[in-house]
């Protein structure tokens, strides 16, 4: 039997807490380590970043692979989170699709930024693209249903072309610092949005 801390919690809860805690401040600082320096960038810049050790960061993700493939799911996660709570908070249903698209468009560069370590042939990697899918389609969907019965948007948008046309209009921004995927996106928004009636 566990012994109690002076709190009344076991001692092994607030560990886990603060492991829980140091597992997200890692993921979240490896995302923005690889997106400005690519998935090979040192293991101590990230631990720099998150503000812990290297052993800690070791202790979580054993091999760079588990830390690339964790940083994906909670980049997804995310993304896949906010599409409810965004329909609850925002004014109105063509305006959580809009925030959830610029949440979305945040996740694209995130992913650029792991591109070499996707397109690999580490069978870890594998499944990440149907995961992807089998996540975000559904929010997607659910946002512009939501839309849709709102009068906001035209019918007939499927998730799937939408969030692929999104992902085309993202490539090459981290090639061209003239180019700027989120104009395009908005036009593409106003372009799915129904005419005002007269």
């Amino acid at each position: 039997m566990a012994t109690e801390s002076p709190a009344g919690d076991p001692p092994s809860r607030g560990k886990r807490a603060d492991a829980q805690r140091n597992r997200q401040t890692v993921l979240a600082a490896a995302a923005e380590v690889f997106v400005t320096s690519g998935v090979d960038a040192p293991i101590r810049r990230i631990a720099a970043r998150a503000g812990v050790g290297m052993a800690t960061i070791y202790r979580h993700f054993p091999t760079r692979a588990d830390l690339v493939t964790a940083v994906y799911h909670h980049q997804i996660e995310a993304c896949a989170e906010a599409g409810p709570n965004l329909l609850a908070s925002a004014g109105s249903p063509l305006e959580a699709l809009r925030q959830w698209i610029d949440l979305f468009v945040d996740f694209l560069v995130t992913k650029h930024g792991l591109a070499d370590a996707l397109q690999s042939d580490n069978d870890r990697f594998a499944a990440l693209h149907a995961y992807f899918l089998d996540r975000l389609l559904p929010v997607c969907a659910q946002l512009l249903d939501a839309a849709v019965e709102a009068g906001d948007i035209r019918p007939g948008t499927q998730p799937y072309e939408l969030m692929r046309g999104i992902g085309n209009l993202c490539v090459g921004h981290d090639n061209d610092p003239r180019y700027d995927p989120r104009r395009l996106i908005t036009l593409l928004l106003q372009g799915l949005q129904r005419p005002p009636t007269p």
